[in-house]
């Protein structure tokens, strides 16, 4: 019975972590919602007076980019500013073939008379953030903007973003992702979702009430005394964006969110790629709560709901840990509920945190509305694409919790760049792609085992209890033997 009682602990306190976490996704929701009514009235630069126009440095943080570098470069060449107060800083950290084809399409750019330079360093210290930090060093801009190699911002990006830093509190003005190839796949589907809610919900529910937001890694543009009064960009983490985002806005630096300013991006296509940027990201997040949890509670500058938001929102990626244990100890709590009769209110009373679960379902659909637009017929998509993502994610909940624990437990390792396709249609080919990694994790076998497991827990609600059965949690396991096995056989099958 001591083994029971030790399940029941668990999975009841990490029930609870769960609904705390819908609860404060139900909070931005409101404070979305709240958002989406008031008028910005920013003051702003006035771009008409050529003398209020700032000199501005774009960076571009590559490494072994072969396949999107041209793309990229001929799309940052059309941004629309005058070429006396732009900078270029292509920060090339490649040590393959890209380096020379990247240095061609430079000089075909230099040669139109736009200022770019191809900055190249003899090591990768510090990884993005090393190279960043060096580009930081020589940039003659006073606000620095930042895009990845698969970012393709529009030309009147600068115009739309620049002249929010008139504001002299401002630090930091964070645009939205857009995706080029979310139709794509199952797989780009998904990401689309996940981000989307990101990029609106949460995104837009914090900085609305001046809670923190982060930077993105990419897509915005910083002020440069921001960065230096922060104390510059720092390496120790998988997440160098959360990091510095953190360190600023615990320094007074506000920081400006424009959710109707898209920048398209390529999201990735094959599920290698995905799952390296997935436990980067997690990591990374897990990295940064033990980095900044203290400095946060301990802020004199920050109001109690802020610092709350800002925990959780240091332990987003945490809660895999707690979805993976619900999961796993689901089947022995099946087994538990129809063995001790005793424990019958226990049950009933647990059973109430199935309101999590709507309260996402809510959330997620004012994102999907707000893109796809209302009614009947979207909402039984949404319907659809709601238990997809959330099985897929429930799929990648080992591999997440991996990478949380790890950041938890400091374990270091190399930051893993996510592999770039150029691909936006089916017809388009990836198999050749030579940055694909080649050999499934471990992990993977772990993950097919899950899907059995769940299996079992299907089967067995047909055999517990006295009554014909307890089909409570056969829809949860379904959905957690669906998404483990399409990640199983997604990792297993779509390789190079």
């Amino acid at each position: 019975m001591v083994l029971e009682y030790i399940i029941i602990v668990i999975y009841s306190i990490s029930l609870i972590l769960i609904f705390m976490y819908a609860l404060a996704q139900l909070n931005l929701l409101i404070n979305y919602l709240k958002a989406r009514k008031k008028e910005d009235n920013s003051e702003k630069f006035d771009f008409s007076n050529l003398d209020e126009i700032p000199f501005v440095t774009i960076q571009l943080p590559v490494y072994n980019e072969l396949y999107v570098m041209k793309r990229l470069l001929k799309n940052i060449a059309k941004l629309d500013y005058p070429k006396d107060k732009l900078e270029i800083q292509v920060l090339d950290d490649s040590t393959d073939e890209s380096i020379e084809t990247t240095a061609k399409h430079i000089q075909k750019i230099q040669e139109k008379g736009i200022d770019i330079q191809h900055i190249r360093r003899t090591n990768r210290k510090g990884f993005k953030a090393g190279a960043l930090k060096e580009g930081l060093e020589i940039a003659k801009g006073e606000f620095i903007a930042i895009f990845d190699a698969d970012f393709l911002p529009k030309s009147d990006w600068l115009h739309k973003t620049v002249p929010y830093f008139k504001d002299k509190n401002i630090g930091v003005v964070q645009t939205r992702w857009g995706h080029i190839n979310r139709n794509y796949s199952t797989l780009t589907k998904i990401q689309a979702f996940a981000l989307d809610a990101h990029f609106t919900l949460e995104q837009v529910g914090r900085n609305s009430k001046g809670h923190f937001i982060n930077f993105n890694g990419t897509a915005g543009i910083w002020r440069k005394s921001c960065i230096y009064d922060a104390g510059n960009w720092e390496g120790d983490t998988l997440t160098e964006d959360l990091d510095l985002s953190y360190r600023a806005q615990l320094k007074n630096w506000k920081f400006k969110y424009l959710p109707d300013v898209e920048t398209p991006a390529e999201l990735p296509v094959v599920i290698s790629a995905a799952r390296s940027q997935q436990f980067r990201w997690n990591k990374g997040g897990a990295e940064n709560f033990q980095k900044m949890m203290r400095r946060v509670i301990q802020s004199k500058n920050v109001s109690f709901k802020t610092k709350i938001h800002s925990l959780l929102h240091l332990l987003n990626s945490s809660m895999f840990t707690c979805i993976f244990l619900v999961a796993v100890l689901s089947i022995p709590m099946l087994y538990i509920k129809n063995e001790y009769e005793h424990l019958k209110v226990y049950f009933i009373v647990m059973s109430f945190f199935v309101i999590s679960t709507l309260i996402f379902f809510i959330c997620y659909w004012y994102m999907y509305k707000n893109i796809y637009g209302g009614g009947f017929v979207k909402f039984m998509k949404y319907i659809g694409a709601f238990f997809t993502f959330f099985s897929v994610a429930m799929g990648f909940s080992l591999h997440n919790t991996i990478a949380v624990l790890e950041g938890h437990f400091g374990k270091k390792s190399e930051f893993v760049r996510t592999p770039k396709f150029n691909i936006k249609t089916l017809s388009d080919g990836w198999k050749n792609n030579k940055y694909i990694k080649k050999k499934p994790s471990i992990h993977v076998v772990l993950e097919g085992l899950l899907a059995i497991y769940f299996a079992f827990g299907m089967y067995s609600a047909s055999i517990v209890g006295n009554q014909g059965g307890d089909y409570g949690l056969f829809p949860f396991h379904l959905m957690l033997c669906i998404g483990f096995s399409y990640v199983f056989f997604k990792s297993i099958f779509s390789k190079a």
